[in-house]
């Protein structure tokens, strides 16, 4: 199984006061729903004040890298990624699990 978690830190002048961010937040929920590929599938948007803090999370559970290379290519995915690209910088890691 692979764990993939992504962090998301909003580019300047963009928060959750913003349009784009509440719909891509809305997208990004329904991603477990939508792509057959995830197993487990959770969002979260950071608590946290410290400066280094990212600002939301998404992480998913697939089956193996082939999984997560189907998962990547996905139309809903990159329709979220295309959202998120608009406002934000991120981070992932895929590990075995």
């Amino acid at each position: 199984m692979i764990r993939h978690v992504v962090l998301f830190k909003f580019k300047p002048g963009i928060g959750w006061d913003d349009p784009r961010a509440l719909a891509a937040e809305r997208t990004a929920a329904e991603v477990g729903a939508e792509v057959p590929e995830v197993r487990d599938w959770s969002v979260g948007r950071n608590v946290s004040t410290r400066e280094i803090s990212y600002d939301f999370l998404v992480e998913g559970l697939l089956d193996d890298m082939q999984g997560v290379q189907d998962y990547l290519v996905h139309p809903f995915h990159q329709e979220a990624i295309r959202q998120w690209r608009e406002i934000s910088d991120w981070v992932m890691v895929d590990v075995e699990v």
